[in-house]
Formats: structure tokens, sequence, C-alpha cells
């Protein structure tokens, strides 16, 4: 990283910043969380954290979006991936969701806990409901290929799936294979709980 790109005092870049911004958050909420507490987290004065960031909001918005342009990201991915049919592409969805949630633990944790208090959120809410709009789709898809069962709900169904992923947040630790994981919660939810001959 050259000198342009990093503002503020040594030993504390835009990234490193935002990194435990995100730990606060997580830990004591946006809310409740001040400059002042990041501040002194990060071992700076409260004027000096505006050398780093502009505002509180910022850091959110920087935050939210980290986990949305990933899940944005894989859909994208997914979608653009010609050689798959309607139901490996959902199951394709659901795997990649998974990786970026264990990529992304924090961001996503923060993301799923935002409530539309602030203009950030409300933005970030209304990419959540785009996101979840395409999930859906990729469901109805599957279930109009009879990839999958198509006497459920698509939305209710994708808002069961992803619910279940989104779950993680509260209690997968950063340790955890990514591989592993991804392909266990897809196993899951694609083949169920049963034993197969």
């Amino acid at each position: 990283m050259s000198e342009r790109a990093r503002r503020g005092r040594p030993g504390h870049d835009q990234q490193s910043v935002l990194r435990v911004a995100i730990e606060l958050f997580n830990r004591q909420g946006y809310d409740a969380t001040s400059m002042g507490d990041l501040a002194r987290e990060l071992g700076l004065t409260k004027s000096a954290i505006y050398h780093h960031v502009p505002s509180k909001e910022h850091l959110l918005e920087s935050a939210i979006d980290e986990a949305l342009d990933a899940l944005e990201a894989s859909l994208d991915e997914v979608a653009a991936t010609s050689d798959l049919d309607a139901g490996e592409r959902l199951r394709a969805a659901v795997r990649g969701s998974v990786v970026v949630l264990v990529e992304h633990l924090p961001a996503v944790t923060l993301l799923l806990r935002v409530r539309g208090n602030t203009p950030a959120e409300k933005a970030a809410l209304r990419r959540r409901r785009e996101i979840d709009d395409r999930l859906a789709e990729m469901v109805r898809g599957a279930a109009g290929a009879g990839a999958i069962r198509g006497d459920l709900d698509p939305l209710l169904t994708s808002r069961l799936l992803f619910g279940m992923v989104n779950s993680m947040t509260e209690w997968l630790r950063d340790d955890g294979d990514v591989e592993t994981i991804a392909d266990t919660v897809t196993t899951l939810a694609f083949d169920g709980l049963t034993r197969h001959a």
C-alpha cells in the first residue's frame, strides 16, 4: 500500500479501523458505539480518528457494503455460469452464500443486525430485499424444473434456506474450514439428514 493510499497515523489504515469498528458495532451495537469508543479501542484521541474516517455512519456503510457486495458478486458468478441447470444454480447459490458468510463473518453479522434506523441501514435493507428476490427466483426456477419440490411456497423455501445459512452468525467462529462448512450446509439443505442406501 502506498503512503498516499494510507491515511492517518502509522499503524492504522482505513481497513484496520473498519475491522475494529465492525467488532465494536457487533459487540456493543451500532447505536451504542461512539467515535470516542472506537478511538479508545485504537489507542487514538477522538479528534485523531477523523484522520482515518469521516464518520461513524461511513464505517457502518463500508461494513455493510463489504457483506452485500460479496453476496451480490457470488450470485452474479452463479448467474454467469451457463453450464448449470436450475437446481445446480440454486445449490451453488446456497453454497456461495455460506462461503461469503464464513469469509466475511463479522460484516455479515453486522448486516443481519441492521434495522433501518439510518440512511445506510435503509439502503442495506433495500439491497437485502433485492438479494432475497433473486434467491426466491432461483428457488422458483429449480422447482419449475423439477430439481426440488414444487409443492412448497418458493419465497418461504428461500427464507428457510437462507435463514439456516444466516443463523450461522450466532455460533460460527472464524476458525472453521470454509469448504467443509459450505459442503455440509449444502448437503444438509438439499439431501437432508436421511441416510440414503
